[in-house]
């Protein structure tokens, strides 16, 4: 099994490539920002900008080697952008989404209103290279915030746009709690996990 640590600064570069590949058949990400090629020259810049606007809460981990994929988290009411990490990302990526912006805004304006208002942690990334999937990478990775979740009694929360991702969540003590269908997009699942919830026997993830 691959060894995890916290996400540090000279990490970004390595895993902007990293999650831009893990994330190039996400639906979600092509929804919002077109298809290929334009999807990995935006996406990549989305990354970037979250990769730096959640370092400094360190509930961030990578794989050893720092370019196996990455889990980024954010803690207890602090997953909701400020107003300048906003205009932050809007400036990098403002090209990208201009032509399918309204729908954009009002499908993530939707995923938003289903944010919990309970205190939890929230799973924003977890992307793992194509070229570590199916060597257990995924598990280690969100193993980390998890026991975080279960020594501080936090429950976590995540969305994801691929329904093939429901099992390997599941596995991790996670139960769907809701579904929308994005404005001419993809459907979105909303998934939540109790602190303390044991993981089902498993498998390369």
């Amino acid at each position: 099994m691959p060894e995890v640590r916290p996400v540090q600064h000279h990490d970004v570069d390595a895993l902007t490539q990293a999650l831009t590949r893990a994330f190039a058949d996400d639906p979600v990400t092509r929804w919002v920002y077109g298809g290929e090629p334009a999807t990995s020259r935006w996406s990549e810049r989305f990354f970037a900008w979250q990769l730096r606007r959640l370092l400094p809460q360190d509930v961030s981990w990578t794989t050893d080697d720092g370019a196996g994929g990455a889990a980024l988290w954010a803690l207890p009411d602090q997953w909701r952008e400020s107003a300048r990490e906003t205009l932050g990302l809007v400036r990098v990526t403002f090209r990208g989404v201009l032509p399918r912006l309204p729908r954009i805004l009002r499908g993530l304006g939707q995923v938003e209103v289903r944010h919990p208002s309970e205190r939890h942690l929230y799973l924003a990334v977890l992307g793992v290279d194509p070229s570590r999937q199916g060597q257990g990478v995924g598990s280690q990775l969100i193993r980390a915030g998890l026991d975080l979740c279960d020594r501080e009694h936090l429950p976590a929360y995540l969305e994801t746009g691929k329904e093939q991702n429901l099992a390997f969540y599941g596995r991790h003590g996670f139960t769907v709690v809701d579904r929308l269908e994005l404005p001419k997009g993809p459907p979105v699942w909303f998934l939540w996990r109790e602190p303390g919830v044991r993981k089902l026997p498993n498998l390369a993830s």
